[in-house]
């Protein structure tokens, strides 16, 4: 009968923990390419590109690849992340780091000629 009581607290405590401090688990879905548009700043060209994850591609003077691409889960509001590079044609990086295509200016590629932000993956 002790035990039993025991349990019953026990369990009641867990309830109570996890109700109050719910366990969040964000599920990402791997994708195999990345979709951005880049735009050349001075001459007013848009440009979508699909970069296989893992390679890289040329847009004029820069080079740009791609790391990693994930979906959000699924059963959440779609969104997509992806680790992106950018190197300008003397080898200098200019860009490492996510990109959140809901959030586009929350890292943006910063640079006076162009332009990048994620559309999606597929």
């Amino acid at each position: 009968m002790h035990k039993e009581i025991k349990y019953k607290g026990m369990k009641k405590l867990l309830l109570i923990f996890f109700v109050m401090f719910p366990v969040c688990v964000n599920a990402f879905v791997d994708k195999d390419i990345a979709v951005m548009r880049v735009m050349n700043k001075d001459a007013g060209k848009v440009q979508e590109l699909s970069v296989p994850v893992g390679q890289s591609v040329d847009f004029e003077k820069i080079n740009i690849t791609v790391r990693s691409c994930v979906q959000s889960d699924p059963f959440d509001a779609e969104n997509y992340f992806a680790f992106i590079e950018v190197i300008e044609q003397e080898n200098k990086k200019i860009f490492s780091n996510w990109m959140n295509r809901n959030e586009p200016g929350d890292k943006p590629l910063q640079h006076p000629d162009y332009d990048l932000w994620l559309v999606s993956c597929q």
